[in-house]
């Protein structure tokens, strides 16, 4: 199966530091239809005496057809260490005026000196 994508390439100067050096892709449509992203940040859970913050962008999807979105990022430092945050939105929620969004939820890596882990859960910035 062939599906079509558009996108355009980004080569920055440091990338000729040595031979093996690689380009950020940027898709801009995946099968005809335009892709997208969302922000989300939030607060973890507080546990072994504190939280951590978090903000990330989406992995695209495609716009106009029932679709959820792959998420990564990495805590902010509190009590000397960070945890992993990683996973696949719920599907799209629609907003009255158009565009929706996405909720998510998930439990970080464990790390911290006396290893733990925390809960997250929120809801995606809206698409437009």
């Amino acid at each position: 199966m062939k599906i079509q994508v558009t996108g355009f390439v980004v080569h920055s100067a440091d990338s000729n530091l040595d031979s093996e050096h690689s380009h950020t892709l940027f898709l801009t449509s995946w099968d005809g239809r335009p892709i997208h992203r969302h922000h989300f940040s939030g607060v973890t859970t507080f546990n072994a005496g504190h939280d951590h913050r978090y903000a990330g962008t989406t992995e695209p999807a495609p716009t106009g057809v029932p679709h959820n979105h792959q998420y990564f990022t990495v805590t902010y430092l509190n009590d000397g260490h960070k945890h992993e945050i990683r996973g696949v939105t719920g599907p799209a929620v629609p907003m009255p005026n158009g565009g929706h969004y996405h909720n998510f939820q998930g439990v970080t890596t464990v790390n911290g000196s006396h290893p733990h882990s925390h809960k997250y859960s929120g809801k995606t910035s809206p698409s437009d």
